[in-house]
């Protein structure tokens, strides 16, 4: 069965990029797009009054008149069951502790490329698969297949060559430094080659978690590109 997907954004040309990966993912199509609160209420409202409810929202957090947390309360008290896969750029861990808290299944930081994306809504669609084949009453072990569907042991894949540690040590570099980093610099804190930082910092930037920004010294000449953490 088609799962039905409500993508709510208050950014007109994401919320379109958003609805236009829906459409790429099969077993999904867009039900609406909502860019507010009242959006979003009102869509849910109509689409189960013409008896085809909602069964996903993307929510995003920061929405114009209200908070996507506030937004799920009242999604739930109005009687909506549809599930929710955060999609947002709101990493702090108290919005994810409630989220969590309140029944978000998924959780996808904003930017993110369309493999993570196509990712998630697969693994969603893997939980409906194994809920729809269980039987009415079931066992822990299938319960535990159930929620294990939604939390696959495995991650995204880096370039060949890269490691997750190495990673981890770069992107916290670039996090810290308030002006950026550059190859150079990055390759002083972590303790590895100029040549290895770059790659790593590129990596960064082609998957949009830094920006590239040109730093100019007194000295006039090439500028070398310094990597800011977004």
């Amino acid at each position: 069965m088609t799962v039905r997907v409500l993508v709510v954004e208050d950014e007109v040309r994401v919320a379109e990029a958003h609805a236009s990966y829906v459409g790429r993912v099969p077993g999904f199509e867009v039900a609406g797009v909502a860019h507010s609160v009242a959006d979003t209420m009102r869509i849910l409202d109509a689409e189960r009054g013409r008896g085809r409810p909602v069964d996903l929202l993307l929510l995003d957090m920061n929405l114009p008149d209200g908070h996507g947390l506030g937004l799920l309360t009242g999604v739930r008290g109005a009687g909506h069951l549809c599930d929710v896969i955060a999609v947002t750029a709101a990493r702090d861990t108290d919005v994810v502790r409630h989220a969590v808290a309140q029944g978000v299944v998924l959780y996808l930081l904003k930017p993110f490329t369309f493999a993570t994306f196509r990712s998630k809504l697969e693994q969603y669609a893997a939980y409906r698969d194994h809920l729809a084949s269980s039987p009415r009453e079931v066992v822990q072990d299938e319960v535990d297949r159930l929620l294990g569907s939604l939390r696959p042991t495995g991650t995204t894949p880096l370039p060949k060559g890269m490691s997750a540690e190495t990673l981890q040590d770069v992107t916290s570099a670039v996090r810290s430094a308030a002006a950026g980093l550059s190859a150079s610099e990055a390759a002083a804190i972590v303790g590895i080659s100029r040549v290895t930082a770059r790659r790593y910092l590129e990596h960064l930037a082609g998957t949009g978690l830094a920006d590239r920004q040109p730093r100019y010294s007194g000295g006039g000449g090439r500028p070398e590109v310094a990597y800011l953490w977004r």
